[in-house]
């Protein structure tokens, strides 16, 4: 995969500007704030390939909030070395929004890349009711984390492969 590698340092700046837009977007509305980025393992963060997959799913998000009648009050989209990413603070009950995003992430073709956090207005993530399954094999991405049971190389290969060759189109609707 062809990019350019981001240190530790990037991603604590990152991960510190997440918090900081989260907790002023909820401070502000008192409603939940979804997090929206790609699922990347790896020193390299964002290609063109990796946007197009992005991009896909920031469409296929505020389509199918709009239609759940669910208003995006404010949102923030970066894109950055660190990866493409999105903050919306969302006028719906945690609960629902995080139905509503688990069924993307389970049903989108690129759904397995998707990682959509929900975060309710107490500022914590509300939790999946169930591991996800490594990009590779079946087991629990967890497990094959904790035990570095995949090259980062076997993963981004297996990334580049799913959004190479899905047919899903960026622009849903």
């Amino acid at each position: 995969m062809q990019g350019q590698e981001v240190t530790i340092t990037d991603m604590m700046f990152c991960r510190d500007r997440r918090v900081q837009i989260q907790n002023e977007f909820i401070e502000k509305y008192q409603k939940p704030v979804i997090s929206f980025c790609m699922n990347i393992p790896g020193p390299i963060k964002t290609t063109p390939l990796i946007r197009k997959g992005f991009e896909a799913g920031k469409d296929v998000l505020l389509h199918d909030l709009s239609a759940a009648d669910m208003e995006v009050l404010e949102s923030r989209v970066f894109h950055d070395i660190t990866g493409d990413e999105m903050l919306l603070c969302v006028d719906a009950s945690a609960e629902k929004i995080k139905d509503l995003t688990q069924q993307i992430e389970e049903s989108h073709p690129y759904g397995r890349l998707f990682d959509m956090d929900v975060i309710g207005t107490d500022g914590h993530k509300l939790s999946r009711p169930s591991y996800r399954k490594c990009l590779i094999c079946d087991c629990q991405a967890q497990e094959c984390a904790r035990s570095r049971k995949h090259t980062i190389a076997e993963m981004q290969d297996r990334i580049e492969e799913i959004l190479g060759t899905s047919h899903a189109p960026v622009n849903l609707y």
